[in-house]
């Protein structure tokens, strides 16, 4: 990674901390707009290059970021012709593995969009790399910065509920059909599976609102719905998701059309699991509800919070601490602050502004590699139990010095 301070600038001069981060994005799909989100040309960084084996993609490229962004068909070739401070790897879950390696390897700060890997090896692996070269590593788990997320774990930290003992996730995925069944998210080579590629997130909010990992873990689904549509036309080339995107009209999910060639992985998927510490958690998963949010519920020895929408003017987060019968009034009501259209309820921008803080002057940060590898261990030992009949499986955990560097040498 090139040090701000002391590395002589392209121009001969020096750099100075206040002069903009050099920044590349690997893939211009429809998450890059998290390097959109971070070119900020004379306020701090700026994205000087970007990689797509699609040239029909180049003309996004010159839009979000003007007509002298460098443009590249591979990253050996982008690292061969730019000095770089950090790049954004937004590309299918399967390319994140290698990528993350070289680039890390070649002493660059990286920010991998969630999940790290499709499997456990390929996160160690990851991990190791950054280890090895010391240059900075950063997962996109943009909700750790979500409002409903952030709210639900002061008010833990702050005892409202007293010790966390379950935590149950319900994840309505009203547009799964659009999002995940018509593109690469529907085979398996490429994702592991929905639990690990969508539940990735949810997994890691789990873990981090109970303060523990998972150690042990059952699953049930399977394809259910998507598996019999015949129309698997797939989409044209060089489309991202947003072309395709119809709220109005691919309803009832039945009636959606263009789904990949191959559609292998689940539309509906449920898991349990046990944490350390004896806390016990549940997940549930389904791509063809009618609405999109997600629910968590978290029970403690002092009482129960849930949040009602995930985000929107009307969300907000209760806490209930008397005993009675059913009762919608509980005793604490904290609504959610009303976001931003930026993204994922205004935390996009706080994820970028992070990882850019994080290249230029290290330091801690609330998302966490070990704790991205950890949700996908996870979502690889509930898919492995869920194609073996629910068996339950035994979460493999990260080496203890690996953790320990991260938690003592990256964030130092």
């Amino acid at each position: 990674m090139t040090d701000t301070t002391t590395a002589p600038a392209t121009d001969g001069g020096p750099r100075t901390p206040e002069r903009d981060l050099r920044l590349a994005v690997i893939g211009l799909g429809q998450r890059a707009t998290l390097a959109r989100v971070a070119h900020r040309p004379g306020e701090g960084s700026q994205v000087v290059a970007a990689v797509d084996l699609a040239p029909e993609m180049y003309p996004r490229a010159r839009e979000w970021f003007g007509d002298g962004i460098h443009l590249y068909t591979g990253h050996r070739e982008l690292l061969d012709a730019e000095d770089l401070d950090a790049v954004f790897v937004i590309t299918p879950d399967h390319t994140h593995e290698q990528l993350a390696v070289e680039l890390l390897e070649a002493g660059v700060a990286v920010f991998v969009e969630k999940p790290l890997a499709i499997t456990t090896e390929g996160c160690d692996r990851v991990l190791e790399a950054a280890r090895t070269s010391g240059a900075r590593l950063y997962v996109g788990h943009n909700m750790r910065h979500m409002p409903v997320v952030r709210t639900m774990r002061e008010l833990i930290q702050r005892g409202e509920i007293g010790e966390v003992k379950a935590v149950w996730c319900r994840h309505f995925v009203g547009h799964g059909g659009d999002f995940y069944f018509k593109d690469w998210h529907a085979d398996r080579r490429y994702t592991t599976g929905l639990l690990l590629q969508k539940g990735a997130h949810d997994l890691d909010v789990i873990h981090w609102l109970a303060g523990a990992y998972t150690e042990r873990v059952t699953a049930l689904g399977g394809l259910t719905v998507y598996g019999d549509i015949t129309d698997r036309s797939g989409q044209a080339p060089g489309a991202v998701m947003p072309d395709w995107f119809d709220p109005e009209n691919n309803w009832p999910p039945l009636s959606n059309t263009g789904l990949n060639p191959v559609v292998d992985v689940e539309d509906l998927s449920m898991m349990v699991m046990r944490l350390e510490g004896g806390v016990h958690a549940s997940y549930q998963q389904c791509h063809y509800t009618p609405d999109y949010w997600r629910n968590y519920t978290v029970i403690g020895t002092e009482g129960r919070l849930e949040n009602f929408g995930d985000h929107g003017d009307s969300a907000e987060v209760r806490v209930w601490q008397r005993r009675s019968g059913y009762r919608a009034d509980a005793d604490l009501v904290v609504p959610l602050e009303t976001p931003d259209e930026s993204g994922h309820g205004g935390s996009d921008p706080l994820l970028v502004a992070e990882f850019l803080r994080f290249v230029r002057s290290g330091g801690r940060t609330d998302t966490s590699p070990v704790a991205a590898r950890e949700a996908v261990a996870a979502g690889v030992a509930a898919t492995e139990s869920l194609r073996d009949g629910g068996r339950p499986v035994t979460v493999e955990r990260v080496a203890p010095d690996l953790a320990r560097w991260f938690e003592e040498g990256q964030a130092g």
